[in-house]
């Protein structure tokens, strides 16, 4: 899956340190020159351009940055500066504190990651905030959405590579029994299904269900479950079958309404400019007949969309 942002083998963090302490150096920031940089190397070179720009001038180059911009060109930045399971773990913390809770950030950072990087995200999450990312979304969730975040917290989801085609016909049938065949629905059994088995595993399991109730696993969710229950076992499903047609929908959402979700957009560019953002773009053309750039273009101005332009736009 080919990422926008690419490894740079002719790379000197010191020479990229040096170039970004000119920018911010005298009247004035050169801002040309700070996307160049950050906007052309992955994140792992970054992280090395900001302990090299430490020790060069004994600074912090996240706080020169902030005294030196301003408003989304400045959160995009800084979001780049920031490895991503801290960047992960940060959105996490927005998405419970203060008035209401964004359970949206709280499903696509949970349903998007494999084991390793969620145990991460646990860990970096105790040590910025010292506290559990567990507690801390159960008091602001509850009923069956509260089980899925635990379920999905546990990081317990088998990554065996092969697929049991039996065991897919069994778990179709127990997921098809729990919804479509009885009067209500056993979240229960659902949620079991999606959390634990592999993603190889539920495509196949998915596929058998089709066959046994005639109709998309998607199109049951939607008939059985509702809230942000619905929307939980449906980016499961959706990130298992086509995790880029996953996150063109969720750039879309982000145009969507009055004004641009900005920090969800951020977040999504910055955290997949290095996967599979090309396949993104590329998906975000097929399903909504616009071209993910132009749509930037259309939503966002300056700096901070010459930025994300840098982000979506394969690199040589």
């Amino acid at each position: 899956m080919p990422g926008t942002v690419k490894h740079r083998h002719e790379f000197s963090a010191g020479a990229a340190a040096e170039k970004l302490r000119n920018a911010m150096k005298g009247f004035g920031t050169d801002e040309d020159t700070i996307i160049n940089v950050l906007g052309n190397h992955t994140c792992q070179q970054r992280l090395e351009i900001v302990k090299a720009y430490k020790t060069a001038y004994g600074k912090d180059l996240l706080d020169d940055l902030k005294s030196e911009l301003r408003g989304d060109f400045e959160e995009v930045c800084l979001a780049l500066l920031t490895p991503l399971r801290k960047l992960d773990a940060e959105q996490l913390h927005q998405a419970v504190s203060g008035a209401g809770t964004d359970e949206t950030t709280i499903i696509e950072v949970l349903a998007t990651k494999t084991n390793a990087e969620i145990e991460e995200i646990k860990a970096v999450y105790k040590k910025e905030y010292e506290k559990n990312l567990e507690d801390d979304l159960c008091g602001d969730t509850s009923g069956y959405f509260r089980r899925l975040l635990i379920s999905l917290l546990a990081a317990g989801r088998e990554e065996d590579k092969s697929v049991d085609k039996k065991r897919a016909k069994e778990d179709a049938q127990k997921f098809f029994d729990a919804g479509e065949a009885r009067w209500g629905t056993d979240e229960a059994e659902i949620n079991a299904i999606l959390c634990l088995r592999s993603r190889s595993q539920l495509k196949e399991t998915f596929h058998e269900f089709e066959k046994i109730s005639g109709k998309s696993v998607e199109d049951s969710i939607r008939a059985e479950c509702s809230g942000t229950l619905q929307e939980g076992y449906l980016a499961i499903v959706e990130t298992t079958k086509d995790i880029e047609g996953y996150f063109a929908r969720r750039l879309h959402e982000c145009f969507a309404g009055l004004g641009t979700n900005d920090s969800h957009l951020i977040r999504i560019i910055v955290s997949r400019c290095e996967i599979d953002m090309d396949e993104i773009a590329h998906a975000y053309k097929s399903k909504y007949g616009k071209k993910l750039s132009d749509e930037l273009k259309s939503e966002c101005g300056g700096d901070y969309l010459k930025m994300l332009l840098a982000l979506v736009t394969p690199q040589e």
